[in-house]
């Protein structure tokens, strides 16, 4: 475990007081994933905000799975991410070719557990083959372009991907980069220390 990971559990399990009965969140934004040209990226900003404060700017909010045959990103409160990630990976163990059916999994123990349900945070996964988003909603949704953004920020970095994917000649990764600089510019849970992770698309 890392010491974002650690600091983000050990602030969230404790609660920081904001005033009254308030608990202050450690927000992780924004990650966006690109289907383009035979390879898929997925890439995501370094700022973490606890409160109204940024707490980091260089955090890692991608996770390389199953031996880096699968990206996983999250955005949301920091030590939930990092719980539901555990969950997938658990399922992943049990369905490593179909990731699909893990992810559908988790999404039922997500809605359906009482602990789990009062997480908070997003995740999106790829293989190569499959690009999905996973929701504590029960929702595990694949888009027909191929983009995918959640986080303060993810609805700016697809309106930026989805135009520079029909109208430029920038490979995958180039796309998630530029894309993510402007949401960082509009976004103030955004910045722009931005890393990216690929894989190559498979056959569906």
């Amino acid at each position: 475990m890392s010491g974002l990971e650690k600091g983000a559990q050990m602030i969230e399990n404790r609660g920081i007081k904001t005033g009254g009965n308030s608990k202050m969140k450690i927000h992780a934004t924004t990650i966006l994933t690109v289907e383009h040209e035979g390879t898929v990226a997925m890439g995501g900003d370094g700022q973490v905000t606890l409160g109204n404060a940024v707490m980091k700017t260089d955090a890692m909010k991608i996770r390389k799975l199953l031996g880096g045959r699968v990206l996983c990103g999250f955005a949301g409160s920091s030590a939930d991410a990092f719980a539901l990630l555990e969950r997938f990976e658990q399922q992943l163990k049990d369905s490593p070719e179909n990731i699909p059916r893990a992810a559908t999994e988790l999404a039922r123990q997500w809605r359906t557990d009482k602990a789990l349900r009062q997480l908070e945070a997003l995740l999106t996964v790829t293989d190569g083959k499959n690009t999905l988003l996973v929701s504590g909603t029960g929702d595990v949704i694949q888009p027909t372009d191929g983009i995918v953004g959640i986080g303060s920020g993810g609805n700016y970095a697809i309106a930026a991907a989805r135009a520079l994917k029909e109208h430029s000649q920038l490979s995958a990764p180039e796309i998630v980069v530029e894309s993510l600089k402007i949401a960082g510019s509009i976004d103030i849970y955004t910045n722009t220390n931005i890393v990216v992770e690929t894989l190559q698309m498979l056959d569906a």
